[in-house]
C-alpha cells in the first residue's frame, strides 16, 4: 500500500526529483545520449532497439515533427555502425487523428530503414489501437517483408485470436518479426485477463504457437517464471538462434539480463531517449509500484 501511494505522488512531483529515479531506465534526452547508451551496451554483447519517447499526439504539426526526427535518428544509428533496430508507436505520428498521414509518415521510416538495411518495429498500443495498427503492419509487411515486426500483447483477450490470423503471412523465407510482451495498458476484464498467472499462462501459449510455425520471436520479460519456460520451449522445438531474442528494458533486472546472454542467448534492450521521459517514467512507476523503494533509496541513500 505504501508502494502504490507513493507511486500515485511522485507523478505530482518536480521533475528534477523525477529525473533521479528517471535516468536510471532513460537513456538520455537527446541522439547523441541514446547513441553513446547504445554503444555501450553494444560492447556488452547486447543489441538494441531504439524508441523516441513521446505518444498520443494532439496535433499533425507534432506528428510531423516526430517523423522527421525518426529520420534523423535511423541516419544517425546506421552512419555510426549501431548494432540495433527502431521501435515507434503509432499514436506519435497521429493515428488517432488521421489515419493515413500516419501511415504514410510510418512508410516513410520503414522504407528508410530498409534502405539502410535495418528494421522497424510498430508497438502495440491500448485497444482502442489494436485493430489498426495491425491493418498497418499487414500493409507495411506486403512491400517491406523483412523491414517490420509488430509486438502483441498476451493480457489481451483477443491476441491469439490476431496471432493465428496474422499466422498467414508467415513464411519460411520471410517469419513474421513479433515481440512478445505481456501489456501494460490498463483495460477492463472484459478486454484483457487482469489475473497475474493467467497473463503469464497465455504468454507462454502465444510462445509456443509462434515456435511451432516458425515464427522469429523477441521474448520479452523481466519474469524468470517465463523466461526458465522459455529455455524449455526452445529445447523442445529445438529453435536455431537465429529465429529468437530475449528483450529487456534499458536499466532493468541487469543481472538476469547477464545471465541469459552467459547462456548464449542474444539479447536486445529497449532503449528509450528524448524530452518525453517524464509520462514514460511515471507509467512504468505505476504499472510496477515496487520500483519506488529504490526512488526512495535513490534519493535518500547516498551509494
Amino acid at each position: 500500500m505504501l508502494n502504490k501511494l507513493i507511486a500515485n505522488i511522485l507523478p505530482f512531483m518536480p521533475k528534477k526529483l523525477i529525473w533521479v529515479f528517471s535516468k536510471r531506465y532513460i537513456a538520455g534526452e537527446t541522439i547523441e545520449e541514446a547513441l553513446l547508451a547504445s554503444k555501450l551496451l553494444n560492447e556488452q554483447n547486447i543489441e538494441v532497439t531504439i524508441d523516441l519517447l513521446g505518444e498520443f499526439i494532439e496535433s499533425l504539426e507534432e506528428a510531423e515533427e516526430n517523423k522527421n526526427q525518426y529520420l534523423e535518428i535511423i541516419e544517425r544509428f546506421t552512419s555510426d555502425s549501431v548494432k540495433g533496430n527502431f521501435s515507434l508507436k503509432p499514436t506519435m505520428f497521429g493515428l488517432l487523428i488521421d489515419k493515413e498521414v500516419c501511415y504514410n509518415y510510418i512508410r516513410q521510416i520503414v522504407e528508410l530503414a530498409a534502405k539502410k538495411h535495418s528494421f522497424v518495429r510498430i508497438d502495440m498500443e491500448d485497444s482502442q489501437c489494436v485493430d489498426m495498427e495491425l491493418e498497418m503492419f499487414e500493409k507495411l509487411r506486403h512491400d517491406f517483408p523483412k523491414n517490420v515486426g509488430l509486438v502483441l500483447q498476451s493480457y489481451l483477450r483477443r491476441t491469439h485470436s490476431d496471432l493465428k490470423k496474422l499466422s498467414d503471412l508467415n513464411s519460411e523465407i520471410n517469419p513474421i518479426n513479433f515481440r512478445l510482451c505481456k501489456g501494460i495498458y490498463i483495460e477492463p476484464q472484459n478486454i484483457a485477463f487482469t489475473d497475474y498467472d493467467e497473463v503469464r499462462a497465455h504468454f507462454l501459449e502465444d510462445l509456443e504457437f509462434m515456435f511451432k510455425n516458425k515464427m522469429y520471436v523477441g521474448i520479452a520479460t523481466h519474469d524468470k517464471f517465463l523466461i526458465e519456460n522459455s529455455y524449455r520451449l526452445i529445447e523442445k522445438y529445438e529453435v536455431p538462434k537465429n529465429r529468437y531474442e530475449f528483450q529487456m528494458l534499458y536499466g532493468v533486472t541487469p543481472e538476469l539480463r547477464q545471465s541469459i546472454i552467459d547462456k548464449g542467448h542474444l539479447m536486445r534492450v529497449y532503449v528509450p531517449f528524448g524530452n518525453h521521459w517524464f509520462n514514460y517514467s511515471t507509467r512504468r512507476l505505476k504499472e510496477n509500484p515496487k520500483m519506488a523503494n529504490h526512488i526512495i533509496k535513490a534519493l535518500f541513500i547516498r551509494g
